[in-house]
């Protein structure tokens, strides 16, 4: 999944680590994602959390999308920064999953609350003796 994700890669955002059910993410805030306040567009914010969400919900080796998100904002970030992204799953039942991530400064500084909603779709990234692939 990395190796296709050209829009993390190109935000420069680092996989740090991926566990069933987690991922944990780290971006650099760069000069061309502030934006006229001064202050990291929260596009990128959320883009970093969306990343997160997305390697926590596909953890597992079952493939998911996202049916649904919500953020908020807590505190502004500047360029420079180091942002991380720690999500991991509230409920994973049948199709449906709900994960919650948080966006995070170096210094533990809340950046931003994170609710996803993930949607299984039928395959795998890989296969093991513990994968059923006749869905």
């Amino acid at each position: 999944m990395w190796a296709e994700d050209h829009a993390a890669r190109g935000l420069g955002i680092e996989l740090l680590e991926v566990a069933p059910g987690l991922a944990r993410l780290r971006m650099t805030v760069r000069p061309e994602m502030v934006n006229g306040h001064g202050i990291c567009h929260g596009g990128f914010i959320f883009t970093l959390a969306d990343a997160a969400f997305s390697y926590a919900c596909n953890s597992d080796n079952q493939r998911a999308v996202a049916a649904g998100a919500d953020i908020s904002f807590l505190a502004p970030a500047h360029t420079g920064d180091v942002l991380l992204g720690l999500c991991r799953v509230r409920s994973q039942g049948g199709r449906a999953g709900i994960y919650d991530a948080e966006v995070h400064d170096l210094a533990g500084r809340s950046i931003a609350l994170f609710r996803g909603r993930s949607t299984r779709i039928k395959g795998h990234f890989f296969n093991d003796s513990t994968t059923d692939n006749r869905e």
